[in-house]
């Protein structure tokens, strides 16, 4: 019997007989998969999907259905609510957000058409109301478009790229537009004739004299051998579902809570790797513990268990997290005074650490040295009332001296409060959806998008909110758009 695991590429020698003929197969029905289908129907390939589970979705899903778009003098809603964004700032943000490794190429092609890409989901079918909605909060609460989603006016990002708003969410009443969003784009799939099979799972890739010819899935409990002769399109998700593969490759992602990502068990990595395909990057994750929730919280700051201050707190609250994940020990504090005091939100279980009439107290309450966490605030405090932030420069609109008593320290635990995370190393592709080998030349045949790649995305301390849907949606089409027009070859044995 043969032995099928995503770690395995199997000959094409060892297929019997092609069950399914098609030109181009897509593994995994969220985003990334989605857009890549309807690119490459469009492009008039025969196209078929394939999905794990019973449906679509996937990460897209259950997120709230924001890409991060601008550039280009600025989208409708941004112009009018009177930001002219501009191709340059949108870009130099990226390349920050991307970390030290942000990939250019990814960048300025994705800079220069966001606007185009935005149209292009306007014409899905992609609803977008076009309010600005002012502040520092996750997902709007009710439809609105436009909101500020990473760190774009904080420092170090505003020095680099003129600060503007980039998150743009689907019209949708409340938080989790993105079932919305899939749901749209499903219709537009089905609509194309895109041959989809849901409750199939992909086992393995099929390669061919260094090319992947396509695929076999397990359908009904019966191995499937898919031919695919144009290519191979992963759309699968990244690994946070996978523990073995959590320790293995980012450890640190360890000391977060909550996995998120329906079925993001790594198997499209396993697979373009075991087709010679380059992972990169993987130790890199993204987490956050929803904890500027009410926003006056942002102007309290943030010390680490030996009293020590580490990040400016009006940074996104997902690169604060993720700072906070450096620290030592298993907690920090977010040190709050009496007029800026609010309970965080639930889900969050951010806990009352300690109380007291003076930071001083507050301090021993902890059972921090001496002189540790009081002589923090003092230094912060003696700055704040001169209106500046010298050692983390916060901004002057979230500075507040913290002189109102009674005091107090909230507790962020590793353990217990709310950190979800989910991952954004991956398989290292071109522009274009080719998946690179380690010499950086592109396996015949083999494309991959999303989560399962290595996108703009790619530095846990500088994501942003929709930069993962933007990435999957836009790298997706040009996955499928090269995967159409690649010229197939047959297999010879």
């Amino acid at each position: 019997m043969t032995d099928f695991a995503p770690h395995r590429l199997l000959a094409a020698s060892e297929v019997p007989a092609w069950d399914v003929e098609t030109e181009v197969a897509i593994v995994g029905f969220g985003i990334a998969g989605a857009c890549a289908a309807i690119e490459a129907a469009e492009a008039g390939a025969r196209v078929t999907l394939f999905e794990a589970t019973s449906g679509s979705g996937g990460a897209s899903a259950l997120s709230g259905g924001e890409m991060y778009i601008g550039g280009g003098g600025g989208t409708d809603a941004q112009r009018a609510a009177g930001f002219a964004d501009t191709t340059e700032a949108l870009e130099g943000y990226l390349m920050m957000a991307g970390g030290p490794d942000a990939d250019p190429a990814k960048v300025r092609l994705y800079a220069a058409e966001s606007l185009d890409h935005y149209q292009w989901l306007k014409d899905q079918g992609v609803p977008y109301k076009g309010s600005f909605l002012p502040g520092k909060i996750i997902e709007p609460a009710e439809d609105d478009t436009l909101i500020w989603s990473g760190s774009e006016a904080a420092w170090p990002f505003a020095e680099t790229a003129t600060p503007a708003p980039r998150g743009h969410t689907i019209q949708w009443m409340g938080w989790g537009g993105g079932r919305k969003l899939i749901d749209i784009l499903e219709t537009r799939v089905r609509a194309l004739g895109v041959n989809v099979h849901t409750d199939a799972r992909t086992l393995c890739l099929v390669g061919d004299k260094g090319r992947v010819v396509g695929v076999v899935v397990r359908i009904d409990g019966k191995p499937l051998y898919v031919r695919a002769s144009k290519g191979v399109i992963l759309a699968t998700g990244g690994f946070c579902m996978n523990a073995e593969m959590v320790r293995r490759y980012a450890p640190g992602a360890l000391r977060a809570s909550e996995p998120i990502g329906e079925n993001d068990n790594g198997s499209g990595i396993l697979m373009g790797m075991a087709a010679g395909g380059d992972a990169i990057h993987m130790d890199e994750f993204f987490t956050t513990c929803p904890w500027i929730m009410p926003e006056s919280l942002v102007k309290g700051i943030f010390v680490n268990e030996r009293g020590q201050r580490f990040i400016n707190e009006d940074c996104y609250h997902g690169r604060v997290s993720r700072t906070m994940l450096d620290q030592p020990g298993e907690r920090v504090f977010l040190l709050v005074d009496n007029e800026i005091f609010g309970r965080p939100i639930d889900l969050a279980r951010i806990e009352i650490a300690a109380v007291g009439d003076s930071w001083a107290e507050v301090e021993r309450e902890l059972g921090l040295p001496e002189a540790t966490l009081a002589a923090t605030v003092e230094t912060f405090n003696r700055y704040a009332a001169e209106g500046h932030d010298p050692i983390y420069h916060k901004a002057p609109e979230w500075l507040k001296v913290l002189d109102r008593g009674p005091f107090a320290a909230l507790e962020l635990n590793f353990r217990t409060s709310f950190f979800s995370f989910f991952t954004l190393g991956g398989l290292n592709t071109l522009p274009t959806g080719e998946v690179l080998d380690r010499a950086g030349q592109p396996i015949a045949g083999l494309y991959a998008a999303g989560r399962a790649t290595c996108g703009l995305p790619r530095w846990g301390h500088g994501y942003s909110s929709g930069m993962s849907l933007a990435d999957g949606s836009f790298f997706g089409r040009m996955a499928g758009r090269r995967a159409a027009t690649a010229v197939g070859e047959s297999i010879v044995r």
